[in-house]
């Protein structure tokens, strides 16, 4: 991945969406030769020389100010995840720290895992920005189990797992959504941690063998997930549609502790009963990992 071609596709590809009407800008008469705006419309929105812009679309945002860059976001209507996506790039650029400390190697706390596996009632699991699931409680475990490669693995990668094996096809039936969900929340995390490896691995490998991965990734498109509904086909309780809510761990940068609800008296409270009751008869190994992994 390169953080100038990332710059100049993501600032292209957010001005492609944005028409004139929707700027407050005239609309005049004739064909226009670009979707969305030109570039002198967005320079112009965000109140610097046209010269300025494109040396920013083209990739030379190293040196912006915080200010331009806001500007730069406002002329482009951008949402708080893309708007935090353009700072990560720049930061990238100008080899700048990231917005958030990244942790190192090592164990998750117990005190963690005491809260993931008070959780009884939830499914719930603890994952990193590459989307790897490190620990489990029991309905959680249960609920992605179609997405652990055996009985015996205690980790694995939602997106890998999602476009490379049939399961994971088969486990999210609003697959559109479903996809571009996970695309978004890897090029998210491709802007936050540009030189973490593994993550380049994982992206690389999915360019190379999922075409649907590599059609996604070429929007880039980023997004923050703190709640909403997810539908689930589990081959052994049918399909369920959950709330989520997605809650950073402070302590532990760049891991996220997700939790997955029903409304009492609804079929999918429902289902989530009968999968607790499929998972008391599984013989799953323990949910505890060694390792948090470096996100």
């Amino acid at each position: 991945m390169s953080t100038e071609s990332d710059i100049r596709e993501f600032l292209a590809s957010r001005r492609a969406k944005v028409t004139p009407q929707q700027a407050g800008l005239p609309a005049y008469g004739g064909n226009r030769r670009v979707p969305g705006l030109r570039r002198e419309e967005v320079a112009l929105l965000a109140g610097v020389s046209i010269d300025y812009y494109i040396r920013l679309e083209r990739g030379h945002i190293a040196g912006a100010s915080e200010a331009v860059l806001d500007a730069v976001a406002g002329a482009l209507q951008l949402d708080e995840a893309e708007r935090e996506h353009l700072h990560d790039l720049a930061r990238a650029a100008a080899k700048r720290p990231a917005r958030r400390t990244r942790r190192t190697r090592g164990p998750l706390p117990d005190s963690v895992l005491r809260v993931l596996h008070s959780m009884t009632d939830s499914p719930a699991f603890i994952r990193n920005g590459r989307l790897d699931i490190l620990a489990t409680n029991t309905l959680g475990r249960a609920l992605y189990a179609p997405l652990f490669p055996d009985a015996a693995a205690q980790t694995t990668n939602v997106a890998r797992a999602q476009f490379l094996t049939p399961a994971g096809r088969d486990f999210f039936p609003q697959w559109e959504t479903s996809v571009n969900t996970t695309v978004a929340l890897l090029r998210t995390e491709a802007g936050r941690a540009p030189h973490d490896t593994e993550l380049t691995g994982l992206i690389g490998e999915l360019v190379t063998r999922s075409e649907e991965f590599r059609s996604a990734w070429a929007k880039h498109n980023v997004r923050l997930h703190h709640t909403g509904r997810k539908s689930f086909h589990h081959p052994a309780v049918g399909d369920i549609t959950l709330d989520f809510d997605a809650m950073e761990l402070p302590a532990q940068p760049g891991l996220t502790l997700t939790a997955y609800s029903a409304a009492p008296g609804t079929p999918d409270h429902d289902a989530l009963t009968l999968l607790a009751t499929w998972a008391a008869t599984e013989t799953a190994p323990t949910t505890r990992v060694s390792s948090t992994g470096e996100s």
